[in-house]
């Protein structure tokens, strides 16, 4: 399985960004998809997560009501848009995939991981 996300970029508080994960290598439909971040000097952390279906989501509690996650499984893509970027989400962004079709926030039902893209955010 391999995760391809892009998207990241720099932009000032406020703005927005659209990251895209695109996986290959198994059928996509089947699982769930989740979004990571880390911060330099911070550990990973969890951010949004997707349901096989969409259907079900979940966020950290500092995204909420910014951040939305979304999946088109016709295209193998999962999305974040994040919208009221904020200094403190500067990060590299990582997706991610495991073996279940529940959404999850424990990193460590996730098994493939994407290379990460970096999101800069100045005030």
């Amino acid at each position: 399985v391999q995760l391809q996300a892009s998207g990241g970029g720099s932009v000032q508080a406020g703005g927005s960004l659209r990251l895209s994960c695109t996986a290959s290598g198994r059928t996509f439909s089947n699982y769930a998809m989740g979004w990571f971040r880390q911060a330099p000097g911070k550990e990973r952390e969890f951010v949004a997560a997707i349901s096989w279906s969409g259907g079900t989501t979940d966020y950290t509690d500092s995204v909420k009501g910014r951040f939305t996650i979304s999946r088109v499984n016709a295209k193998n893509t999962a999305y974040l848009q994040m919208n009221g970027l904020e200094p403190e989400d500067t990060a590299v962004y990582y997706c991610a995939t495991g073996f279940t079709g529940a959404a999850a926030t424990n990193s460590n039902l996730y098994v493939f991981w994407g290379q990460g893209t970096q999101v800069t955010v100045s005030s």
